[in-house]
Order: structure tokens, then C-alpha cells, then sequence
């Protein structure tokens, strides 16, 4: 080898990082150096917070027993105090011995308890000071976490966190930009920001219940709940003669309408072209739901009358969010349905227009749809 080829000789350890792929990928990389120097620590996980709600959402994990995850569950932080005192003191949480919880009935410690760990470290999240979520640490052994230990997984942590900082706050650019092209319009948007936050939970309440039969990972069930909201952006580009027509549309105007769709993918792609933003994870899934949530299961939709599993499945999930939101929300034009009445709308519309499975999944819970109600109601005096 010569002395200039010596130049090059080291391999970046972490070079796959800067490679265009998914976070849940990054930190399983991370997570097979950290085993190299730390074989203790069996599992990384990320748990989000949402402030709207005060609810922890599990969102990423990396576990060295696949068969063996904690996924697909959120529970309140008000109710876990152990947790809630790792943020009053803003700084990072050392249990090594996990039997002091044993009495713990919040959801995390049990789940926790349940798979066999028994020591954790957990780091706080910040970003710009606001608190979002978790990172945790945890390992089948007890007491492994020395004082030498914790300041090099330290670095590791700050490492992930950064990732998931700069994740989050793209997709925040991502349907910032969105938004903002909506209403940068003469459109004036008839969707209230409780719609929008409605559909959003229906949307994640139904991914959820559908994660293990589809395979939807966290990551993706928040893609979903960010994006499906923003579904109709294509409308800014149909004239408001057409949109906000009191009566039924004519066949031409309603072939204008009908356009709204694709024009809401070419808007998402000049967004992501714009921003750079093609190598942000998942962003196919808002791209499938502005294109495809007005086709149908038995094929009559539009634009590309698609037919059953053809459609994403993100849209057929963001298209049962939005239609059951619109049926018992008030509008200018008609009074709000009862839930009772538009949940036996959905099930006429199954595996018609609608899937079969989406509708069942967000009818599994009418107890958790009033709750969303309750807490994102519109303003009556607007």
C-alpha cells in the first residue's frame, strides 16, 4: 500500500449514517456498535411525546430480540410520575435494578417488566428547550451501567437524539410548507384546525389497531397521523366557483374537482424538490394519501380507479378519517351527523368505497372517538 492510499485507510465506524435511510435503520446501526463495547444494552427505543394530548407514543426501537418489541402502544405521562421527574429535573433517569417498579401499573412499566429488562437509562429529549420525548436504554442484566459506562453511551444518546431532532423537525418543514401552500390561496379553507386535529387521531387510532396484520410500524403510524390530515391540499388549485359551490356539481365541474388529487401529489413533489427534502423517511406515505384518498375499494374512484389492497394503504385509512370526520362535523351547509348514525354509514360504505378493515378498526373504539371529540371541539361561535 502506498503512504498516499494509507490516507484513506480507516473506515468511518458511523459512515452508514449519512446514507438515505429510514431512522429506524440508523438506530439499529447504532445499536450494533453500541453491542460491540456494551453487549448489555438489549434494546433502544424512542418514545414521543404529545403535548395536545399528554400522551408518550412509542416511535422507533432498535431490540436485539426481534420477535420480542414493545411497539405500538402511548399512554399518558401524567399518570407515570417516575417518568414525570425525569423532565422536572432535566436530566437523565439511572435505574438498576427495575424490581423498585415492581408495583408500577403505569403502561411502560409493565410492558417493561413483562419482556424481562431490568435496568434502564433513560435521557429526556429537547428540542430548542421543548421537551418531546424519551430514550431509552434497557438491558436484561441488573446493575451494568458503571459511571464509565453512562459517559460514553451519553455520546450515543446525544447522537440519536440529534437524528431524531433533525427527522422531526423536517417533517415539521414538510407540512409547514404544505399548510402554508394551502392557504397562500383566494382558497378559503372550510376545514377548521379541530378537523384537522381530529382527523389526524382517527387516522392514528385506526393505524394502530391495524399495525400487526399490516405490518405499520411506529414510524409510520406518525407519518400517518402527520400527514393524513393534509390530504386535500390539491383543492387550492380549483377555483373557488367550483369548491365552494352551495349546490351539486355539474359533470364538467365535477371532472375539475376530480383533478384536486393529482395536483396535490405535484404540489407535495415541487415541496419536497424545493426543500430537498426526497430523502426524509416515509414521505410516500403523504404523497399515497394526497393522490389516492379518493379511490375506491370496489374500484370506482379516482384519479387511477384503483381497486382494493391496490390502494396504499395509508389512504385507505386517511380516506375513513376524513369521511367520518366530515359526517358528524357541522358545516354551512348541514348539521352534524350522530356517530351512531355515521358509523352505520361506514359500514354501509364497506368494501365499496371504503376498506372493510379501516372502518372496523376506528369502530373497535367509539369510547376513544368521543374522547377525541370531547377534546378537539369546535369552536360553536366561529
Amino acid at each position: 500500500m502506498s503512504q498516499k492510499e494509507d490516507l484513506f485507510a480507516h473506515q468511518d465506524t458511523l459512515a452508514q449514517l449519512h446514507e438515505d435511510i429510514p431512522l429506524s435503520d440508523k438506530l439499529s446501526f447504532i445499536h450494533q456498535i453500541i453491542l460491540q463495547d456494551f453487549p448489555f444494552i438489549n434494546r433502544l427505543a424512542i418514545a414521543l411525546f404529545d403535548e395536545k394530548t399528554d400522551m408518550l407514543k412509542t416511535y422507533t426501537h432498535s431490540t436485539d430480540d426481534p420477535d420480542n418489541p414493545i411497539t405500538t402502544y402511548e399512554a399518558a405521562l401524567s399518570s407515570a410520575p417516575s417518568l414525570r421527574d425525569i423532565i422536572d429535573h432535566r436530566r437523565p433517569r439511572l435505574v438498576q435494578d427495575l424490581d423498585i417498579f415492581a408495583q408500577g401499573t403505569h403502561e411502560h412499566t409493565r410492558r417493561i417488566a413483562a419482556k424481562g429488562y431490568k435496568s434502564s437509562y433513560t435521557m429526556p429529549l429537547y428540542q430548542s428547550g421543548a421537551f418531546i420525548g424519551f430514550l431509552f436504554f434497557n438491558s436484561l442484566q441488573e446493575h451494568p451501567f458503571s459511571p464509565a459506562i453512562l459517559r460514553q453511551i451519553d455520546i450515543y444518546g446525544h447522537l440519536i437524539a440529534l437524528m431524531v431532532i433533525n427527522e422531526l423537525a423536517a417533517i415539521r418543514t414538510l407540512v409547514a410548507a404544505v399548510q402554508a401552500t394551502r392557504s397562500m390561496t383566494h382558497y378559503r379553507d372550510i376545514e377548521t384546525g379541530k378537523h384537522i386535529d381530529r382527523t389526524a387521531h382517527y387516522a392514528r387510532l385506526i393505524a394502530r389497531e391495524l399495525a400487526k396484520n399490516y405490518s405499520i410500524s411506529d414510524e409510520q403510524i406518525e407519518h400517518i397521523f402527520l400527514f393524513s390530515p393534509l390530504h386535500d391540499v390539491g383543492k387550492i388549485g380549483i377555483p373557488d366557483s367550483i369548491l365552494r359551490k352551495p349546490g351539486k356539481l355539474d359533470d364538467d365541474e365535477f371532472d375539475i374537482m376530480k383533478t384536486h388529487p393529482e395536483k396535490g401529489r405535484k404540489i407535495i413533489d415541487s415541496i419536497l424538490e424545493d426543500f430537498s427534502l426526497y430523502g426524509l423517511g416515509h414521505v410516500s406515505i403523504m404523497r399515497n394519501i394526497a393522490e389516492y384518498h379518493h379511490e375506491a375499494m370496489d374500484g370506482s374512484g379516482y384519479p387511477k380507479g384503483l381497486k382494493g389492497d391496490e390502494i396504499p394503504i395509508e389512504a385507505r385509512i386517511s380516506a375513513v378519517a376524513d369521511v367520518f370526520d366530515a359526517l358528524t362535523s357541522r358545516r354551512a351547509y348541514k348539521i352534524p351527523w350522530s356517530n351512531e348514525k355515521a358509523f352505520a354509514l361506514l359500514k354501509q360504505l364497506s368494501n365499496t368505497k371504503l376498506d372493510r378493515d379501516c372502518v372496523n378498526a376506528l369502530l373497535r373504539y367509539p369510547d376513544k372517538i368521543l374522547a377525541i371529540q370531547q377534546r378537539f371541539k369546535d369552536d360553536e361561535s366561529a
